[in-house]
């Protein structure tokens, strides 16, 4: 059975129903063996192959489908943090660590985590580095908040071996305020060769910017999620193609309410719709189930949510908490979080 399927079924069916031979799809926890990260940068490559990154310079690969997990950290990196990390496979991959100046670094593999090659580190004491995104295996950009009224965009042609700052005259002017939030790695994502698309919050208004050549130039729209706060936004962004996109978030402090914390696009983020019936509280985490086009999981701190309509109407279906989340081709969907939280969806 699909995962789509499968979860709208466990939407249908109550739990006492599915007895321990006829599960419904669930979260598995898998032992990272790392309780004190939390892991907010998670790249699924396939059901058996995935990364994870996080606090204290933490990068974990699994190829065994979460039954162990190799610590492949770069070396000396224990006081940064890895938000985002893109893989290509089991031996390539690029994370990026956020922070202030110099705390935004990016480091590249080739060989599965045996070796690391810094290829950049920012020297701009006004840049803040906070997601990264991979067109395919050789274009990737990765999101700075904004310097000098503008969001800066970092680009590589060579699969992240080297990047270069973009100019911002086709960037629009930033908000006050205004800013990404480096939650779940996925405030920058991107759908085919050329069209990218980036979230933010913290102004008066939260915003999408949508860019259809690899971050040249940029068109800014309103999203219904709510802004206002530095708290709170637009979160995390997932397309599945260049039409088609959801957008979650809300307000991250745990004592207040996110309403409104779901959106829709159908003309590639031209204009947004609210959820009908939105996730329940914030989240940081949003992706499309594999082979579907309605049925997508966004996650947080309190929960899992599904749709089966394409984001119009969401069902908490898992209460665990995890940050990010992420789906492949050959059905496997993962999840990551605080406390060295990671997850594969079962059947």
């Amino acid at each position: 059975m699909a995962c789509a399927a499968a979860l709208a079924a466990l939407t249908a069916v109550p739990a006492q129903a599915h007895g321990p031979e006829n599960r419904a799809p669930h979260w598995e926890l898998k032992d990272s063996g790392a309780p004190d990260v939390r892991f907010r940068g998670l790249s699924a490559v396939s059901r058996t192959t995935a990364w994870v990154a996080g606090t204290q310079g933490t990068v974990l690969r699994t190829t065994d489908g979460g039954a162990t997990w190799r610590n492949v950290s770069p070396p000396g990196a224990e006081e940064l943090q890895f938000r985002d990390v893109e893989a290509f496979d089991a031996r390539r991959a690029v994370v990026l660590a956020i922070g202030e100046g110099e705390a935004s670094r990016v480091y590249r593999t080739e060989d599965g985590g045996a070796t690391w090659t810094e290829s950049f580190r920012n020297t701009d004491a006004r840049a803040f580095y906070d997601c990264m995104t991979f067109l395919d295996r050789r274009h990737g950009l990765a999101m700075s908040d904004p310097v000098d009224g503008r969001f800066r965009i970092l680009s590589t042609s060579d699969g992240g071996r080297s990047w270069s700052v973009l100019p911002d005259d086709g960037m629009p002017a930033a908000l006050e305020g205004e800013a990404g939030f480096a939650a779940s790695g996925q405030c920058l994502v991107s759908s085919g060769p050329e069209d990218v698309w980036l979230a933010t919050g913290g102004a008066a208004r939260a915003r999408v910017l949508h860019s259809s050549d690899r971050g040249l130039t940029w068109t800014a729209t309103d999203s219904p999620i709510p802004a206002g706060d530095p708290a709170k936004g637009v979160f995390a962004l997932a397309f599945r193609d260049r039409t088609h996109g959801l957008a979650v978030g809300g307000d991250y402090r745990a004592d207040q309410a996110s309403p409104q914390a779901g959106a829709v696009t159908g003309d590639g983020g031209r204009s947004w719709r609210a959820a009908a019936a939105p996730p329940p509280a914030y989240r940081s985490g949003v992706a499309w189930l594999p082979h579907s086009r309605t049925a997508a999981l966004a996650v947080g701190p309190t929960g899992t949510d599904l749709t089966t309509d394409g984001g119009r109407t969401w069902r908490t279906v898992d209460a665990g908490s995890y940050d990010t989340v992420d789906c492949t081709p050959d059905l496997g969907c993962w999840a990551a979080g605080e406390k060295g939280r990671v997850a594969r969806l079962e059947n």
